[in-house]
């Protein structure tokens, strides 16, 4: 299998202390980590539900990738994200599966993980996000 499980849903959000608010107050969602991603261009927060995560991202400028999202589309899902145990032979496979690679090598993610993106153009107009969690 090429993909454990569901590593977490990205949220964009243009406040996210109040997104922080709603998902504690309507689902019963507790932070669970914050931090700054300087190489995505956003402020994170996971949000612990069962065995993934939400993840809430707001832009830290406009003109990241994650502000131009929200200024096209609104706050709203933005990606869903798979863990795997070893990043390079899942971007391998998806590579010679002829899907569409936004990174061809894997970045830094939140808690020091090792994230890829997958252009929604190849999977069904979803973006797509490969994560190997920091061991």
């Amino acid at each position: 299998m090429l993909f454990g499980r569901i590593d977490h849903i990205g949220v964009a959000v243009s406040d996210i202390d109040a997104a922080v608010r709603l998902y504690a107050q309507q689902f019963d969602m507790r932070e669970q980590h914050r931090e700054t991603v300087e190489e995505q261009g956003v402020e994170a927060v996971l949000l612990e539900v069962g065995d993934g995560h939400v993840e809430l991202i707001k832009p830290l400028s406009e003109d990241s990738g994650v502000g131009k999202f929200i200024a096209k589309n609104g706050p709203g899902l933005h990606h869903v994200a798979y863990a795997c145990d070893d990043i390079d032979q899942a971007l391998g496979a998806v590579r010679d599966a002829g899907l569409q690679l936004i990174d061809k090598e894997p970045r830094r993610g939140i808690r020091n993980s090792r994230v890829a993106f997958l252009h929604p153009k190849s999977t069904g107009g979803v973006l797509t996000e490969i994560v190997e969690p920091a061991h």
